[in-house]
């Protein structure tokens, strides 16, 4: 089954939509190469096997401390079975650190990370690791409270962190998300593979889906190294989620059956009489008159199914998540630009499952479009289909979201295996 990835971007070069130098065209190409598998247990499901699938907020939201509302994980959660002990910043092999940013680690070997990955909060956390010589447990935490026999996504951005290492190649870290039962049963479980060089992507969110056993409420959740540390297999993992992923059953619409009128019959004329006796012919004969038909069905003007069915192109391509945006009610302007060399990308864009951009060429005029978000329309996907690779594959572009007095600028990359989804929600007073 496929395993789901995607990244988060960050704001362009003011060359960005003139240029696509060497090192672009490579990132590209390197990218494309770059193919994950998610490994699941006999009860875990497809995301892309499920039409209809609408994620809730999380349930759970393990941020590692911060202004923004989550449950951090307290230092007892870590299993310190491959000595794993806590560092206050640049740890050493087999330890970790709780921290709000990375500077200078090891002479420059690390990557200098500014933030953590949780947008908008003040002085967030991220748990920042030096795997242990010997692969195995990193952490584990409780999920509780959860429905049975039902359905949740699990998610975790993470980073690698080590740059250049001291005459070796650097170990990319590799790691294994495994979910049980509380008696250690395996539900499900799957691997990040090699996480890309450091400096070559920005955080990575890893996501699969994984449905609770009838009777089971909670569950126990693995984080576990898939390699052996030492000269390398350093990473931060952030934002870890859990979220409900609820299917929509689509309504079907019946047309009711119509009752026809029985025909009126037209009454048979008797012979005419004598004139002498006057009577009128038509005196004793029974009136009829037709049956007005019920209305039965009396469609509501202007009203739409609840459910509209996904287009089959999203259903045969991965639908990775790359920004999310939550603004208050405005009226939002959409450009979309080619991301550089203009190549012979072209695009269709599905706006709730609904086209609205239909094999547009990208180039530097903007393809736009507007939406509303307000309390009647608090929710907006909006999927890029790459109709074509151009010349300089994958199909890249650059879309702008201007909300009122803000702007958003995401970097955008798709394929013939998946596209990319754009979300937007209305912003909670």
């Amino acid at each position: 089954m496929n395993f789901k990835r995607f990244a988060e971007t960050g704001k362009p070069k003011p060359s960005t939509l003139n240029h696509k130098p060497a090192q672009t065209v490579a990132m590209k190409k390197l990218v494309s190469l770059l193919t994950l598998y998610l490994l699941f247990g006999a009860l875990a499901h497809s995301a892309l096997g499920q039409a209809g699938c609408v994620l809730q907020p999380p349930v759970y939201h393990i941020n590692f401390g911060g202004s923004k509302p989550g449950a951090a994980l307290a230092e007892q959660n870590f299993s310190l079975s491959q000595q794993y002990r806590r560092q206050e910043n640049c740890p050493q092999d087999g330890q970790f650190a709780i921290v709000s940013a990375t500077s200078d680690c090891f002479d420059g070997h690390w990557i200098t990370l500014n933030e953590d990955h949780t947008p908008g909060d003040t002085d967030g956390k991220m748990l920042l690791v030096n795997a242990s010589y010997n692969k195995g447990l990193l952490l584990v935490t409780a999920f509780t409270g959860l429905l049975p026999n039902n359905t949740y996504e699990l998610g975790a951005w993470i980073i690698n962190v080590c740059l250049a290492a001291y005459n070796c190649d650097p170990i990319r870290p590799n790691l294994r998300f495994v979910v049980t039962n509380t008696q250690g049963k395996e539900l499900a479980k799957f691997s990040t593979g090699d996480l890309p060089r450091a400096g070559t992507t920005p955080w990575l969110q890893y996501t699969a889906n994984f449905t609770t056993p009838p009777g089971i409420s909670t569950v126990l959740l693995k984080i576990e190294t898939n390699v052996d540390g030492g000269c390398g297999n350093d990473f931060a993992i952030d934002d870890i989620t859990l979220r409900e992923c609820r299917i929509v059953t689509p309504i079907v619409k019946t047309t009711p059956a119509v009752k026809i009128p029985a025909p009126v019959v037209k009454p048979k004329l008797p012979a005419s009489k004598a004139p002498e006796k006057r009577e009128n012919p038509f005196a004793k004969l029974p009136v009829t008159v037709p049956v007005k038909t019920e209305d039965l069905y009396k469609p509501i003007p202007g009203s739409k199914p609840a459910f509209v069915a996904l287009p089959s192109i999203l259903l045969t391509r991965a639908n990775p998540v790359v920004k999310r945006i939550e603004t208050p009610p405005a009226e939002l302007v959409i450009d979309l630009y080619d991301n550089a060399e203009i190549d012979g990308d072209t695009v269709t864009i599905y706006h709730n499952n609904q086209l609205v951009v239909s094999r547009a060429g990208l180039s530097a005029k903007a393809i736009s479009f507007r939406i509303t978000v307000d309390a009647t329309h608090p929710h907006h996907e909006m999927v890029m289909v790459a109709n074509n690779l151009g010349s300089i594959p994958p199909n890249t572009s650059l879309m702008i979201v201007t909300a009122g007095d803000k702007r958003y600028e995401i970097f955008i990359s798709s394929s013939e295996q998946k596209n990319a989804k754009v979300v937007i929600d209305l912003k909670s007073p």
